[in-house]
């Protein structure tokens, strides 16, 4: 055992540590979230979850447990404690929700791996023959800055780019906590393929083959992904950059799956795609904090803001729980970022865009609301923990 106190570690937007008591908390904050806002539905549901420790894999997997008692097996890649470093968030947060899935009496299990990897395609299928059975829900949530191709076995790196040319915006410097200009030079050929191979559709295309060949999609299975779109103000570097291209890859690929499975076992593969939230990822993205802490702080004000779990709790509520039909747009999305998009919210977003400066930010934007949210993605400033109180941090799932 290991009980020791533990302070933040935090540089910008990176952060070397976290709480397990306020990892366990925020997943409790989660389940009862779902609790309170989903009518429960016994089921006999099996959900695959490839990337199931953070953001929206997470709550995809909350919701589907405590909404529908779904069988769970969730696909990570975290690291453990050890005698000189905490576990990451996203392991504290498994073995949160383990703890609370058996007390409740739902059944997962948990596989830390590379999803990428044959390697765990083959032990993800050997799992599910020994202890599921056929899956009903595949939800696909990775968000990785780097694969290593399974066949290859070359390295791919992802990088946040413009294409064409080079993009001049804001950005917090979350370092100094000061508005600065960004220029971000544009991606080569090379980079964007590179990000296509780690951010596209091939590695859903892969585990779809891989579970087809082991029999083991159910009939009428529905397979969702996950995607952001966003307001103009983000596209350069987003939806028509390095990662808007690996987004449209994987568009194209899950259109093809859905004809697929509509003709193999009428079943569906759809895209989510959902809105800005504050996770580990797009924290890293310039501009994308600036947006963020514009849009929160016009969103919570008219009460239409939502976290990844409120998101979850909207798609299968709406869209993809037993019984559903999804509402579609006319390129087949599920739009879960229709508040975000509204006419009034963007208009508002993109006036005081033009306004802030270091001057006026706090005032014009939730920055303390973002720095917050970020913090407590890793368990830190959660409501309710003792951070002066020593914790065991060698959990296990």
């Amino acid at each position: 055992m290991a009980v020791q106190i533990v302070k933040p570690r935090i540089r910008g937007f990176i952060c070397t540590n976290a709480h397990p008591a306020g990892c366990h908390a925020n997943v409790l904050n989660q389940i009862d979230e779902i609790k309170h806002g989903i009518p429960y539905k016994e089921t006999d549901l099996n959900a695959l979850v490839i990337g199931a420790s953070t953001g929206y894999g997470l709550a995809s997997r909350i919701a589907l447990t405590w909404a529908y008692g779904a069988k769970t097996l969730g696909l990570l890649y975290e690291r453990p404690a050890d005698s000189r470093r905490t576990a990451t968030a996203g392991y504290y947060n498994t073995a949160a929700f383990h703890r609370q899935a058996t007390a409740d009496g739902f059944f997962a299990d948990s596989l830390n791996g590379d999803a990428f990897s044959n390697e765990m395609k083959a032990e993800t299928v050997s799992r599910l023959k020994a202890d599921f059975g056929k899956i009903d829900i595949l939800v696909y949530s990775i968000a990785a800055p780097r694969r290593i191709h399974p066949t290859t076995g070359v390295s791919h790196q992802s990088e946040l780019k413009p294409i064409g040319a080079s993009y001049t915006g804001k950005t917090i410097d979350l370092n100094r906590e000061v508005i600065t200009p960004v220029t971000i030079e544009p991606a080569n050929d090379q980079e964007i393929a590179d990000t296509i191979a780690v951010m596209g559709g091939e590695d859903l295309e892969m585990w779809i083959d891989a579970l087809t060949h082991a029999e083991l999609l159910a009939p009428e299975v529905t397979v969702v992904a996950y995607t952001y779109i966003g307001s103009s103000l983000t596209w350069p570097i987003y939806r028509d950059g390095t990662i808007g291209r690996a987004k449209d890859d994987l568009k194209a690929r899950v259109d093809v799956l859905d004809e697929r499975l509509a003709s193999e076992l009428g079943g569906n593969a759809y895209i989510s795609v959902n809105k800005a939230v504050v996770t580990q990822a797009s924290a890293a993205i310039p501009v994308v904090p600036l947006y963020v802490s514009i849009l929160y702080d016009i969103m919570n004000a008219r009460g239409i803001n939502e976290a990844p779990i409120g998101q979850m709790q909207r798609l299968f509520s709406e869209h993809l729980g037993p019984g559903l039909q999804p509402q579609l747009d006319s390129e087949r999305y599920i739009r879960l970022d229709d508040r975000e998009l509204q006419p009034e919210i963007t208009e508002a977003v993109t006036e005081r865009w033009e306004q802030i400066d270091t001057d006026n930010f706090h005032e014009l934007s939730d920055y303390a609301g973002f720095r917050q949210r970020f913090r407590n993605l890793f368990g830190f400033e959660v409501e309710g923990v003792d951070y002066d109180e020593a914790v065991e941090t060698e959990l296990m799932f």
